[in-house]
C-alpha cells in the first residue's frame, strides 16, 4: 500500500479522526458526516449504533453553474430525506474541512431545511 505524503491529506486525516475520537452518531441524534472534494460534495445521516445510513446526497448528478448552487440545493434535498426518515436533530461531522465556504454552506443551508445541529 503506498504512503500518503500529502501534507494537506494527511493534516484532514489527522482533524478527522480527532474529531470522530469524540462525536458518534446515536439512534436519537445521527451523524451527518461530510465530504468535500475540488468538484463535489457528499453527506451521509449516519447512525453509528445500527451502522445503517439514513439518508445521503451527493452534488455529482445535479444541475447547475457553480459548486455553490450545487450544494445549496443538496442541503435542501438532504434535509428533507433527514425528516423522511424521522430525524430532526444531528451531531455534525465536518471530516475535517474547515468550517468556512462550501462546508458552511452545506450546514447553513441543512439547518434552514429544520435539522437542528
Amino acid at each position: 500500500m503506498k504512503k500518503i505524503t500529502n501534507k494537506k491529506i494527511v493534516g484532514r486525516n489527522r482533524r478527522h479522526a480527532r474529531i470522530r475520537a469524540k462525536i458518534s452518531g446515536t439512534t436519537e441524534r445521527p451523524r451527518l458526516a461530510l465530504y468535500r472534494s475540488n468538484q463535489y460534495l457528499s453527506a451521509q445521516v449516519i447512525d453509528d449504533a445500527l451502522g445503517k445510513t439514513l439518508a445521503s446526497v451527493t452534488t455529482k448528478n445535479m444541475k447547475g453553474k457553480t459548486l455553490g448552487e450545487k450544494v445549496a440545493a443538496a442541503g435542501n434535498v438532504l434535509a428533507e430525506s433527514a425528516k423522511k426518515a424521522g430525524v430532526s436533530e444531528v451531531v455534525f461531522d465536518r471530516g475535517g474541512f474547515s468550517y468556512i465556504g462550501n462546508v458552511k454552506l452545506f450546514a447553513d443551508t441543512v439547518r434552514e431545511g429544520g435539522i437542528t445541529f
